[in-house]
């Protein structure tokens, strides 16, 4: 392939043409078995390249033929560097226009010399081929301008060697004869030549051609699909179809995707309900002070009451529901653990020692954990006791929803999150069964939740109580994933149980859960404003065992 300039742009070819390149193709295939470069491919046959890719690519759709992208590196002169390897440099060029001895006028040099005169004569002064000298016009001469006493001085151009080699040529030569290979030149002369613009360096993008799966049946349109008719009438068998793509992904459903929380929170509930357990309704974002605090047994100076941890709200501030009765022995079990309530109701306790205020207990707030939808479900259960005197037969109750805290948001903590809840009812429960239930919770997650870690902690309304964690693979530390504990007779004698009876009872995170399962280093990335809803279609499925 002869190293040229880049043509101008081609026509558009005419029906004739590319059925003539259609030709051509299938005959070089048919005798060959490829065409290993368009680009030569196209020079030998006198084709527009940019028309025969075109060819190509139409001939590629039908799998006629297949196509394999190539892409090289070559030094292409420019039409200056064409002019320059036929017919010399321009320094050369202006050289051999200078006679020896005398020399020539620089105005007639550069008549002489014509386009090339200018860069030329420059570049041979440069090279101290040339020397201009100054001489004095003749007596006859003209003035440079009206009034001046003397004619203007003239330059005489004279060789100041006798004799010169063109190097810029002979190197523009051997990038011909090396088919525009750019290893060619050393690259400092490349550079000197890409300076002066007389050649580039350019990426040039060709096919190889190979016989495509619907190749014996060159200029027979192939069909996608086989239909009723072809069927009926028959016409199928002489037709050609196309190969299928049984390695092709199908087509993106058009519908929603499922948010990871949504789908491990279908998960939990699945879990709970194979376990026996009965959901708890969770309706109720704003609570009362009394359900999320005090009916829990926890004192009204408790920290966790305090404006940095619960977010009360403002209207309406407080509440008007709430049983008198069952407030009046809450009242007193805080103040001195229910003395005078009688057997029924005394929990065999001091108390905090406090006086305990009913305005503090009607203040309404965003629920700060789902165990207050445990305590109403725990009073509905009493009542039905009080009032028919069956027995309470061991119960399980779940529930999956949200609570509200005022913490900072960071990676493993938010404001806004999902807290899962849950309790057993019966006699005689102890720790043990609750560290029993809640690994057999875990197991039925996963494999990742095989390793688990519990640990004491205190929390006014159960004792004793406990933490549990899970080993967070992507964090690489423990993370606590839940609290538990066994609810105190202080929160459960008000109510109206009987002794012996207990409760265990445990909440447990989502998000956290969720993190470990899907691999989620940040729980804002997860839950909250900074989540990429993409990320529900994009996200890889989760299998869980």
């Amino acid at each position: 392939m002869p190293v040229k300039a880049a043509p101008a742009k081609a026509a558009a070819t005419s029906a004739g043409g590319t059925d003539k390149m259609e030709d051509a193709l299938k005959a070089a295939l048919e005798k060959d078995g490829v065409i290993a470069d368009s680009l030569a491919f196209a020079e030998q046959h006198v084709f527009d390249h940019a028309a025969l890719i075109g060819v190509c690519k139409s001939l590629s759709s039908a799998q006629n033929i297949a196509t394999e992208n190539l892409s090289r590196t070559v030094v292409q002169l420019s039409e200056e560097g064409l002019q320059c390897a036929q017919h010399g440099s321009p320094e050369v060029r202006v050289f051999a226009l200078v006679p020896a001895g005398d020399g020539i006028l620089e105005t007639e040099l550069m008549v002489a010399a014509g386009a090339a005169g200018k860069v030329g004569m420059a570049k041979a002064v440069q090279n101290k081929w040339l020397e201009v000298l100054k001489e004095d016009a003749p007596a006859d001469a003209a003035p440079a301008a009206e009034g001046a006493k003397k004619p203007p001085a003239i330059k005489r151009v004279k060789r100041a060697v006798p004799s010169v080699t063109d190097s810029v040529q002979a190197q523009l030569k051997v990038v011909v004869d090396a088919r525009g290979a750019e290893s060619a030149l050393p690259a400092e002369e490349l550079a000197l030549l890409k300076k002066r613009n007389l050649l580039a360096v350019v990426t040039l993008k060709s096919v190889k051609v190979t016989p495509g799966p619907t190749f014996e049946t060159w200029g027979q349109k192939a069909l996608a699909d086989l239909t009723h008719e072809m069927l009926v009438k028959g016409t199928w068998r002489g037709a050609v179809f196309k190969p299928l793509n049984l390695d092709a992904a199908g087509k993106p459903p058009t519908g929603g995707a499922l948010h990871p929380i949504l789908k491990v929170k279908t998960l939990f509930r699945e879990i709970f309900l194979q376990l026996g357990f009965e959901e708890m309704q969770t309706n109720k974002y704003v609570e009362s002070s009394f359900w999320n605090f005090d009916a829990l047994y926890q004192p009204q100076q408790h920290p966790a009451r305090d404006m940095q941890d619960t977010f009360f709200v403002s209207t309406p501030s407080e509440t008007l529901k709430i049983p008198p009765d069952y407030l009046a022995r809450v009242k007193a079990t805080h103040e001195n653990g229910g003395a005078q309530l009688g057997e029924e109701f005394n929990s065999n306790s001091t108390g905090w020692q406090y006086d305990w205020s009913e305005e503090v207990t009607r203040q309404n707030l965003l629920r700060t954990h789902t165990t207050a939808v445990s305590s109403r479900t725990l009073y509905k259960l009493a009542q039905h006791f009080r009032k028919t005197g069956v027995p309470v037969t061991p119960q399980k109750y779940f529930s999956i929803d949200r609570v509200f805290r005022n913490e900072a948001l960071d990676a493993t903590h938010l404001a806004e999150f999902h807290q899962v809840e849950g309790f057993v009812i019966g006699e005689n429960l102890s720790l043990g069964h609750l560290m029993g239930t809640i690994a057999d919770f875990y197991k039925r997650l996963g494999p990742e939740f095989a390793e688990m870690k519990f640990k004491p902690t205190y929390n006014p309304y159960t004792e004793p109580s406990m933490e549990f964690c899970c080993w967070h693979p992507t964090l690489n530390k423990w993370v606590e994933v839940g609290n538990s504990g066994v609810f105190r007779p202080e929160m459960l004698k008000p109510m109206g149980f009987p002794d012996g009876l207990s409760v265990i009872a445990w909440g447990l995170a989502l998000e956290r859960p969720t993190m470990i399962k899907y691999k989620f280093k940040d729980i804002r990335a997860l839950f909250g404003h900074r989540i990429d809803l993409n990320m529900t279609r994009a996200h890889p499925i989760v299998r869980w065992t």
